[in-house]
């Protein structure tokens, strides 16, 4: 690529992320303008705890995809995969598409740091899967509590029954497909062939977007380093347990909320209305899932006893500063990677 050629693709890169912004803020709008008239209701003391769980949660996150790298022979930095994490979350944020564009730039940052596409696409995968397993253990102990609590009803159950039967399926389903090279060449050539169909109605002169053979050679890397993952599954206890730290960590901020606001609501009613909201707003095409997180979350919460008096202003309040602590650290340094890489 040309040196003008890279400098009119930045100029795209930032212009598309200040119109994405632009978007996720007035898409904000109403949850802002909400967050502004409650701060007179709650202890803004207990608000800032919010801080050092956020970075417990990050901390968690950086030594998952460290110790995930570790076991495929890849030793990174702390400092370097904290940043990324941070990058990764605004990317995530601001470019919603079920964490498709979140992989094309984690797995160009991991280039950087000569670590192959293979590599850095099963860690993303197993970052994911790992967190959804994470899931399974916060659900368990959120029925527990809400069950000593009487709240566990009907509906309760059928929510976290059915979250926790989805994730168990999807992560048999993922190891299933990527355990075979029969398997994973199947599975990914007919996807590349039916998204290439698909561009290619739209775009006649394009037959082949996606080259068939270069993704067959990935997803055959892909399964050679599943396989050192599965020859010593044991190893993935320690990233599973910095996952379930990052989860953890990311229920006791929205618990802060709800005690800044004077309410000692039901862990467990927190810990479901979390795993249900996370889990349908990764599927959003709308940033950060807005909309359905906030409405699921209420839902969940409402069925588990928490009055939506008291939810709705918690999740609002919640949303708006998490994405207010999370995303300008980020935005700084994918703004500073995009100066200083040649993307």
């Amino acid at each position: 690529m040309s040196h003008k050629a890279r400098a009119r693709w930045k100029v795209i890169l930032n212009a598309g992320t200040i119109i994405a912004m632009g978007i996720a803020i007035y898409a904000l709008r109403q949850q802002i303008a909400d967050t502004i008239d409650n701060l007179g209701r709650v202890n803004t003391y207990a608000l800032f705890l919010m801080l050092p769980m956020q970075l417990l949660n990050y901390h968690g996150y950086t030594n998952q995809a460290r110790s995930l790298f570790r076991i495929l022979g890849e030793r990174l930095r702390y400092t370097s995969m904290f940043r990324l994490m941070l990058e990764m979350n605004f990317v995530n944020h601001v470019f919603p598409s079920g964490g498709v564009t979140g992989l094309s730039y984690f797995n160009i940052r991991m280039k950087d740091a000569d670590v192959s596409a293979s590599k850095s696409s099963l860690v993303y995968l197993m970052r994911f899967i790992l967190v959804f397993v994470s899931f399974q253990v916060l659900l368990a102990t959120g029925l527990i509590l809400l069950a000593l609590d009487g709240m566990a009803n009907n509906f309760v159950l059928l929510v976290g029954g059915s979250i926790a039967t989805l994730v168990l399926v999807a992560t048999v389903g993922s190891a299933f497909i990527i355990g075979s090279k029969q398997r994973i060449n199947s599975f990914f050539v007919a996807l590349t062939r039916l998204l290439n169909r698909i561009v290619h109605f739209f775009r006649p002169k394009n037959p082949e977007v996606i080259n068939t053979n270069k993704v067959r050679n990935l997803f055959e890397e892909l399964h050679s380093d599943f396989r050192i993952i599965k020859n010593d599954y044991r190893a993935l206890i320690q990233p599973l347990g910095w996952s379930l730290l990052a989860s953890a960590a990311e229920v006791g901020t929205i618990y802060i909320v709800y005690i800044a606001f004077g309410q000692w609501v039901n862990p467990g009613a927190v810990i479901l209305a979390y795993a249900v909201a996370t889990f349908a707003g990764f599927f959003s095409i709308l940033p950060g899932g807005i909309g359905i997180y906030e409405a699921l979350m209420t839902a969940v919460l409402a069925a588990a006893g928490v009055s939506p008096g008291i939810s709705i202003p918690v999740t609002v309040m919640y949303r708006v500063l998490s994405v207010t602590i999370q995303l300008p650290p980020g935005y700084f340094y994918y703004n500073k990677n995009l100066r200083s890489h040649k993307l």
